[in-house]
């Protein structure tokens, strides 16, 4: 796992210089503790060939597979081919032999020369043959181009800045920030997403001009031009009926397969284990394949709401495992400047508190961590999928009974302070029943919903947003499942938003932030592809999701574990801001310098902090949101 970045230009006057390369690359330091590597070429004329482009490419590195011989930038025989690469190519071998029975020969062992020599044959298609995660960039010096690619889940980050004359690309944004002629314009539209979606999603950033590339799609910066293509798209409106047990059969050998491959590595290995179903089957796999004792990390916390060591403990007991558990009081007002540069654009997912703590105390264990990502959105495991099953019942109702069951009584039942309370639930459920399905579902996850949002911008910044409505977004990816029933349908856009948008910038910053690499077994795109075809009998049976890994790894899940209910990787909020977080919040928020933005109506946000202080309603998440917005700003933007 590393840091990547660099610039090709075709105006010598925006040339990068080694000095600033180096400079850009020493902000990854975090992602690639273990070596640093440039290169650089200078703009120049080829006498009848046209003129080559300049190009800068830096390297951080995370010393995991040919510790000795990885060295990166890393380029072919003839020096005009250049790759630097953030990632594991977890199928190299098999592409190596295959390159070697072609007369392609290496020097090294690494992953990254198989891409060397990949692209030498097939130049961009080589993605699709790629199962692994990376953000990679090839400079073809014979083509006098840069490709730009992203693995198709989005595990990987990759920005990049398209400039009259200049290209610019890196891991992290703060690299692209170190150069100075790089404006911090605030996007106001990426403000109006963030704070719906509680992150910036693909292709926006924060700021105006520099853009995510999408997961699954590449770049080809050639003649000054950027020409983004994407190079995998399941068809999620196929639907595969076949036996359970096939489907059973099928996922044991893939997922095995998967957790296989990812145990490859040359430094010391483990696997981060909540006592959850998807982290106890991966553990699992793990242990029928290890040669010795899996080590195992698990993070408890003082609230029992949030404490899941116990089941943890059950797990590790089972099946054997060296296990670590970490008990921790997590300080918020300690870590949150830390996670404000490490993210370096807003985000607002609290779980990237425990996720922070988890990884910083793995990482004295051990180099690389397994996960049990992407089991929710793959086999609807988010009991928030229970909402949108008993929707579709509502739905199937005659109208005039659903008018009246969805009528404004709902609005009537009293609000609770209490994020995870059942008359919480029951309210934010029955409030927008009448809604279409696809917005229904928006409401339900949405930090600030559409009215929330009015209630707290100013007019000004009203009339600097844009006329797209934020839920285009979630609308984009239900329109390619728009055939598949709606727990399919919204399991599959949750894999393509939430899943590389939220849970994938969550864990890549907070554990390379610590030289920790976290592989997800779950993502394999050959078990996503299967996942995809099921039917949602084979996940998902009255009200309950995974039941296709419940039955296909019973022997490896222990029955506590298969009866618990599903419990988030949070923290408690709602606690903090009426304790330790509460002057932090408010004096942040209701500060001068706040309210001189021109985002937010003063009153609103006090009105937010004042409800949620006193214990009428619970606004943690919007506060944690707010406060973490005007924190960025003061990191990011005020100079």
């Amino acid at each position: 796992m590393c840091g990547i970045t660099g610039a090709v230009w075709t105006d010598p006057a925006r040339a990068l210089d080694e000095p600033t390369l180096r400079r850009m690359v020493r902000l990854l330091r975090h992602r690639g503790p273990d070596d640093e590597g440039l290169y650089v070429s200078r703009y120049r004329v080829r006498e009848g060939c046209g003129a080559l482009p300049g190009v800068a490419l830096g390297h951080r590195r995370l010393s995991i597979i040919d510790v000795a011989g990885g060295h990166q930038p890393m380029a072919n025989e003839t020096g005009s081919i250049w790759v630097v690469f953030n990632g594991e190519i977890y199928n190299h071998r098999q592409l190596r032999r295959r390159l070697e029975g072609t007369g392609h020969r290496f020097a090294t062992r690494s992953d990254t020369e198989v891409l060397v020599h990949l692209y030498e044959d097939e130049g961009a298609n080589m993605l699709k043959q790629l199962n692994g995660m990376f953000a990679l960039a090839v400079w073809d010096g014979i083509q006098g181009r840069l490709l730009l690619a992203r693995d198709r889940l989005g595990q990987k980050p990759l920005v990049y800045r398209i400039e009259p004359g200049r290209l610019l690309f890196a891991s992290e944004l703060k690299s692209l920030l170190e150069l100075p002629e790089v404006p911090r314009q605030i996007d106001p539209q990426a403000v109006d997403l963030y704070l719906t979606y509680q992150y910036v999603p693909h292709p926006w950033t924060i700021f105006r001009g520099i853009c995510k590339l999408p997961p699954a799609h590449y770049g080809v910066y050639c003649d000054g031009q950027l020409s983004v293509y994407r190079y995998w798209q399941p068809d999620f409106n196929v639907e595969e009926p076949r036996p359970a047990g096939e489907y059973a059969a099928e996922l044991r050998q893939l997922l095995g397969d998967a957790v296989g491959l990812r145990l490859q590595s040359e430094v010391p290995l483990g696997a981060f284990l909540s006592g959850g179903t998807d982290s106890t089957i991966v553990v699992g796999l793990m242990c029928q394949q290890a040669s010795e004792p899996v080590r195992t990390f698990s993070i408890g916390f003082p609230v029992a709401e949030y404490d899941e060591t116990r089941y943890a403990q059950l797990v590790a007991q089972r099946l054997g495992t060296r296990h670590e558990q970490f008990r921790v009081e997590p300080d918020a007002v300690a870590v949150l400047d830390q996670l404000v540069w490490h993210y370096d654009e807003p985000f607002a997912d609290s779980s990237a508190i425990p996720t922070w703590y988890v990884s910083q105390l793995t990482r004295q264990h051990v180099t690389v961590a397994l996960s049990g990502d992407g089991g929710d959105e793959l086999f609807a495991g988010y009991p928030r999928y229970r909402a949108v099953w008993l929707a579709r019942a509502f739905d199937r109702i005659p109208s005039l009974l659903r008018r009246l069951l969805a009528g404004p009584h709902w609005q009537k039942l009293p609000a609770s302070a209490r994020q995870k309370s059942l008359r919480r639930r029951l309210k934010r459920f029955g409030e927008v029943l009448n809604l279409p399905p696809h917005r229904r579902y928006l409401e339900w996850i949405a930090i600030f919903n559409e009215w929330r949002r009015a209630e707290l911008y100013t007019d000004d910044f009203v009339a600097s947003l844009p006329e797209e409505d934020p839920f285009q977004f979630l609308a984009a990816a239900f329109r390619q499942c728009r055939s598949r029933d709606p727990v399919t349908a919204t399991s599959l856009a949750d894999l393509m938003t939430y899943l590389p948008c939220d849970l994938m910038t969550k864990v890549d910053i907070a554990s390379m932030a610590h030289g920790l690499e976290c592989r997800q077994p779950f993502l394999d795109y050959r078990v996503v592809e299967l996942a995809a075809r099921m039917p949602l009998r084979e996940k998902f049976r009255l009200g309950r999701g995974k039941r296709i890994l419940l039955d296909a790894f019973a022997d490896l899940v222990p029955p506590a574990v298969r009866r618990r209910p599903k419990m988030g990787f949070g923290v408690p909020l709602d606690h903090w801001f009426r304790g330790p977080l509460a002057t932090l919040a408010r004096d942040v928020l209701t500060d001068r310098k706040t309210a001189t933005r021109g985002l937010f109506q003063p009153t609103a946000v006090r009105r937010l902090l004042e409800d949620h202080i006193a214990g009428r309603f619970d606004h943690s998440y919007r506060l944690w949101a707010l406060l973490v917005l005007e924190l960025w700003h003061r990191r990011w933007v005020d100079r």
